[in-house]
């Protein structure tokens, strides 16, 4: 299957992707995982991407397309692949679908994760990271530390990101409402979007994410 998830800031896309691509058996990709991959491996289109982002620019579209074309002609990609982050607006989502054309093959289904902008928000912002080892992660309501402030992994100090604040989120919201969900009207004039809740525990989005995917698949 061919498939771009798409979804708000704080809908789950992360987890979801990673549980999808593995229980469907095909790659994962993600931007910034691409991003990561070509500036590690020093290709041109990463030494391009690394110098706006040392400016503290945006990396333009033609960067990011070019990324995503190398990456979807590597021979893992054959059988399907899971977009998450990419396309981000519509010069991208038009530009995979030349290139999908031009490849002769499709997409199979573009899967929305709703979720409603306070729930956003209250996941976002209550996020708590530990200083001695990112991948420890708390929230205050829905998984908080046995003791406030300290990780019970490893006794660090948590502490909220930047860009994690209620007013940064709802910054991040806007940005998305403008530039991102135009590309959900564009595929569903195609018939290719399911909407579905990201409400709940992981595995019932997951299964709900499934469930629709298939149904797509045989209408």
């Amino acid at each position: 299957m061919r498939i771009v998830l798409v979804g708000p800031p704080g809908a789950g896309k992360g987890t979801q992707a990673h549980v999808l691509a593995k229980t469907l058996s095909i790659p994962h990709i993600s931007t910034g995982d691409l991003f990561r991959a070509n500036i590690s491996q020093g290709t041109p289109l990463g030494v391009e991407a690394k110098s706006y982002m040392d400016q503290g620019l945006l990396v333009p579209d033609e960067v990011t397309i070019g990324m995503a074309k190398d990456r979807l002609q590597q021979p893992d990609t054959a059988a399907g692949f899971l977009l998450d982050g990419f396309p981000r607006n519509l010069e991208q989502a038009k530009a995979l679908d030349a290139f999908l054309a031009d490849q002769e093959i499709a997409l199979d289904g573009v899967l929305d994760l709703e979720v409603p902008e306070d729930e956003v928000v209250k996941r976002i912002a209550g996020r708590r990271l530990c200083r001695n080892n990112g991948a420890h992660v708390f929230h205050v309501i829905y998984n908080p530390p046995k003791t406030e402030g300290v990780c019970d992994e490893c006794g660090g100090e948590l502490y909220q990101r930047s860009d994690d604040t209620e007013e940064s989120v709802r910054v991040r919201l806007e940005e998305y409402h403008s530039k991102t969900e135009p590309i959900i009207g564009y595929y569903r004039e195609q018939q290719l979007v399911t909407t579905i809740s990201a409400l709940g525990k992981v595995e019932e989005v997951t299964q709900r994410a499934v469930d629709a995917l298939k149904a797509g698949k045989q209408g």
